[in-house]
């Protein structure tokens, strides 16, 4: 009987199945790092849009007359 097959009668219906990461948390590794990338590309975008409305409101507002925006 060849390792893995020892090991696949050994954990009966957990073979293959990625454990989670925490025992009281259903998240796998491959789901907490892709959980991971969106929020790390949604916090850049948050920051994106800041900057731009920060120049949008410092900048180009005044030159249009708004004045009073800020």
């Amino acid at each position: 009987m060849g390792e893995a097959k020892r090991r696949k009668a050994a954990l009966g219906d957990t073979y293959g199945k990625e454990p989670n990461i925490l025992p009281w948390l259903p998240i796998t590794k491959t789901q907490a790092e892709r959980i991971y990338k969106i929020t790390t590309k949604g916090a850049w975008i948050g920051i994106g849009l800041t900057v731009f409305l920060w120049i949008t409101i410092r900048f180009i507002g005044p030159a249009f007359g708004w004045w009073n925006v800020v």
